[in-house]
Formats: structure tokens, C-alpha cells, sequence
């Protein structure tokens, strides 16, 4: 019985120092595993947070490059708001003359306008009825003076020199074709300003229509000053 007692004693020690040895190389292999995916997981966790710092400072980036497209719209509309009321009020200036100054406006337009000086000269209702033969009589006057010959300076300031000089002026104006405009019946939906017509040729001398014009002649001039 002491030789079966023996030999079971060794089995159970073999036994148990292969479960021992067993037991550790599967700790051993169980920590070199925990070590490789607490490595992984420290190497995900550093790459996701550098992804995540990246996306944030692309999200920062765009809502900064955002909010300076959205400045410069609102500085732009700001400045093309400012243009729209400073020609919005030189219109409104316009219209708002004193008479004679109206009157002496529309004429120097009509006579600086005139190609043939035998044009019809179109207002709106309001002005034609207000203040159209004015308009025509001293657009008339204008032109009859820019091709009249000039009177000796002496003659000039008399009494007799001026009844000469408005003589020689209305006849060379006759022999010269020019100082005939005339006043249309018809009138032309127009805020303000004339419109010159010879036959079938018109000359458009709206103030609308003049500003648009001056509006863009003047664009560059007016970016430089509000865009710079």
C-alpha cells in the first residue's frame, strides 16, 4: 500500500505542477493580451481624440469662415443701401427744385441734348402743364445764344446793345436752323426730365433713366470709396 501511496503522491504532484505551470502560461498569454488591447484601446482613444480635435477645429474653422462671408454680405448690402439712398435722394432733389431752378435745369438739359434743334420736347403731365413752356422758351433762348455772334463789349451793357444782341440772336438762330423746339402735346410717364423727339429718333433725358446711367458710369468710383 505504501508503494500505490507513492506512486499516487507523484501523480498528484505532477499533476499539480502542470496545472500550476498550465495556470500561469494562461495568465502569462491572458496579461500579454490584456497589454495588447489596452495598447490598441490607448492607441484608438489618442487617434479618436485627434480625429475629434481635428473635427472640432474644422467646424471652428467653417463657422469662422461663415461668419466672415456672412460680414462681408451684410457690409456689402449696408454700402449698396447707402448708394441706393444717395441716388434715391438726388432724385428726390431734383424733383423738389424751386421752379425757376427746375425750369433753368430741364431747359440747359433740352438745349445740351438737342442734335437737330427742331425736337419735340416730351414731360410728364405734371411738368408739361406746370412749367412746359418755360422749359421750351428758355431751352429756345439757349440755343439761339450759342450761335449767335457776340456784339462788340461797349454795345453790350446799353440799353440799345441788348434789343440788339436779342435781334441778331433770334435771326441767326432762324438762318441757323436752331432754337425751334417745341412742346409736345403728348406727354411721357416719366418722374421727371424730358425726352427730346425728332421724327422717329428720341433722345431719353429721364432723370431715371440719366441717373441709372450716371449710376453705372459711376460704380467703379463708387467701389473704390465704399469697398476699399
Amino acid at each position: 500500500m505504501k508503494g500505490i501511496e507513492k506512486i499516487t503522491a507523484r501523480i498528484q504532484q505532477d499533476a499539480n505542477a502542470d496545472i500550476a505551470a498550465q495556470m500561469k502560461a494562461a495568465e502569462e498569454k491572458a496579461a500579454a493580451v490584456r497589454a495588447q488591447y489596452e495598447a490598441q484601446a490607448r492607441e484608438e482613444t489618442a487617434k479618436a481624440a485627434e480625429n475629434a480635435e481635428k473635427a472640432a477645429l474644422q467646424l471652428v474653422e467653417r463657422a469662422e469662415s461663415a461668419a466672415r462671408m456672412d460680414a462681408k454680405k451684410l457690409i456689402l448690402s449696408a454700402k449698396q443701401e447707402c448708394i441706393d439712398k444717395a441716388f434715391a435722394q438726388a432724385a428726390k432733389n431734383l424733383l423738389t427744385l424751386p421752379e425757376e431752378e427746375y425750369v433753368d435745369l430741364l431747359a440747359r438739359i433740352a438745349a445740351r441734348s438737342a442734335q437737330t434743334g427742331r425736337e419735340e420736347v416730351l414731360l410728364n403731365q405734371r411738368d408739361r402743364d406746370a412749367v412746359g413752356a418755360k422749359v421750351v422758351s428758355r431751352a429756345n433762348q439757349i440755343l439761339a445764344k450759342s450761335v449767335a455772334p457776340n456784339l462788340p463789349e461797349e454795345l453790350k451793357s446799353s440799353k440799345a446793345g441788348k434789343i440788339i444782341d436779342k435781334v441778331v440772336t433770334g435771326a441767326n438762330a432762324v438762318l441757323q436752323g436752331t432754337a425751334m423746339l417745341t412742346l409736345a402735346q403728348e406727354t411721357r410717364d416719366i418722374t421727371g426730365g424730358l425726352i427730346l423727339r425728332d421724327g422717329s429718333v428720341e433722345i431719353n433725358c429721364a432723370f431715371e433713366t440719366q441717373l441709372r446711367l450716371l449710376r453705372e458710369e459711376m460704380a467703379a468710383d463708387v467701389a473704390k470709396v465704399l469697398f476699399r
